[in-house]
């Protein structure tokens, strides 16, 4: 059975995307398309304000982006030296907040220690923050234009402040076409097609659409995260443009490709849900979504 997943491909330490070596251990054929591309955006003035923790309380990642324009900003203004050399302590002096293992895992690459990895999600994270945070400085977040308002919103009805400055801007890959035409003409219509994000979903969608054709109605799309699909509020199921879908319920940390299996169990039939045992060492979907 042939399954597509609209991501990126991310290795891991065997040199190979755990989604699809996961998959295949079921007998699912799995490609990856990656759908979404990223622009740095303001990293001058992101630069500045690094240089001046003084200013801040502290700061706040929640996706693998920003981290990497943190890093690029040390490499583009040889602020390396400099950033060892002092910047680095001052800000270890301070809380730095960040969302998911993955993320934390980029933090720590440019010297920083990391808290509140373990919270999950934005909505965890403004818990853990204002828990712990009394400082009266700014909290320094770098964000993506797509961020969600939950963590601000949180933090501002604490009366924490927190200052953001959007670093990077979510935009289509310009191979999503392309690839996807090649996909569709070597491969054929998918039995399953699992969206990583609403940016992803946007704009790949009509793209799937037209290759499909009449075929639409046979493939069984799945959503990673429940903000793809789940517009209603609660319920953890909905339908898009004809397809039968399924998501997970917000704040639920499940991985897609126990979608992907269920997608490929009853076709017609509805989605079912089950997670076998070894998706357990399958990660979640890098810098948290929610944040594209």
């Amino acid at each position: 059975m042939k399954v597509l997943l609209l991501k990126d491909a991310k290795e891991d330490d065997c040199g190979q995307d755990p989604y699809i070596r996961e998959l295949g251990l079921y007998g699912l054929e799995a490609t990856l398309i990656p759908v979404l591309s990223f622009e740095f955006l303001s990293l001058p003035s992101f630069s500045e304000k690094l240089s001046h923790p003084e200013d801040y309380g502290g700061l706040i990642f929640t996706s693998p982006r920003a981290v990497e324009a943190a890093q690029l900003c040390l490499e583009k203004n040889n602020k390396t030296e400099v950033w060892e050399r002092s910047l680095k302590e001052k800000w270890n002096a301070k809380s730095v907040y960040v969302v998911g293992n993955a993320t934390a895992s980029l933090v720590s690459k440019i010297g920083l220690d990391t808290e509140g990895e373990t919270c999950g999600n934005a909505e965890k994270l403004a818990e853990y923050i204002c828990s712990r945070e009394s400082s009266a400085l700014p909290l320094l977040f770098p964000c993506g234009n797509l961020k969600r308002e939950i963590l601000p919103k949180a933090l501002k009805d604490k009366g924490i402040a927190m200052e953001s400055v959007t670093v990077y801007q979510t935009i289509p890959h310009p191979g999503i076409q392309g690839n996807l035409n090649s996909y569709y003409s070597q491969q054929g219509v998918p039995a399953s097609i699992t969206f990583f994000s609403p940016s992803g979903l946007t704009y790949s969608l009509k793209h799937i659409q037209e290759l499909s054709g009449d075929n639409i109605d046979q493939i069984k799309a799945a959503a990673a995260l429940s903000s793809v699909v789940n517009t209603s509020g609660g319920s953890s199921s909905n339908s898009l443009n004809g397809w039968e879908t399924e998501a997970p319920r917000t704040g639920q940390r499940r991985l897609s490709v126990n979608l992907l299996l269920a997608a490929g169990q009853e076709l017609g039939l509805g989605l079912r849900w089950f997670l076998p045992t070894p998706f357990s060492r399958v990660p979640c979907p890098p810098r948290s979504l929610r944040t594209l």
